[in-house]
């Protein structure tokens, strides 16, 4: 096993499904270097994959989980991984919050769809986030220094964030793009699987 191949499962895993340039922005590598590793993925019956799109299969998904505590025992031992983590579910919390209160707005009966028919509502939500996103940048910056390959995380959201800033209020949380919601979910899924830790519910 090489770390490439563990590295380009890893990040299939993260992204759900993708092909190998969608990997290549999760793991921060060439997408002609990760291409035929998905291939041989396949082959080996730890993905599947079809028109170019890859998903882990069930075996490729236990494979993992018997490489993670090898491939991460020193990210694992460290405490400013512990630290950096816990600082980070302080932000992911509020970012919670943050993108349900983006999504929706209180009205007479309750909390209705948030139609941004209200720039001043938006404009405290962008607010929020830009608050966030500094405390973001520090948490990122210090877990970069224990994964270099991290810091792809930190440049991404600096993307979705100017986006939000030029009026593209889309990279909030929209689904089908590298919005905030959509970079900050795949950090957190990456580092939960480089931690060995399961995703928090909400209360």
């Amino acid at each position: 096993m090489s770390d490439i191949e563990l590295l380009a499962l890893h990040g299939l895993a993260v992204k759900k499904a993708g092909g190998p340039a969608a990997v290549a922005v999760v793991v921060d590598r060439d997408e002609a270097e990760l291409e035929p590793v998905l291939q041989r993925a396949v082959e080996a019956g730890r993905a599947a994959g079809a028109k170019g799109t890859f998903m882990v299969t069930p075996a490729g998904r236990a494979w993992l989980l018997e490489q993670y505590p090898e491939a991460y025992a020193a990210f694992r031992a460290d405490p400013a991984a512990d630290d950096a983590y816990a600082r980070f579910e302080r932000i992911n919390r509020r970012l919670l919050a943050l993108f349900t209160d983006w999504q929706m707005t209180d009205a007479a009966g309750g909390r209705v769809a948030n139609d941004h028919s209200d720039p001043e509502y938006d404009r405290r939500i962008v607010d929020r986030l830009g608050d966030q996103h500094e405390r973001a940048a520090r948490v990122l910056e210090d877990l970069a220094a224990l994964e270099g390959r991290l810091a792809a995380y930190g440049r991404r959201l600096d993307t979705a964030y100017d986006r939000v800033l030029a009026g593209e209020h889309e990279y909030v949380s929209g689904v089908r793009i590298d919005s905030y919601h959509t970079v900050w979910f795949e950090l957190h899924e990456d580092l939960l699987r480089m931690l060995g830790r399961e995703r928090e519910e909400a209360p």
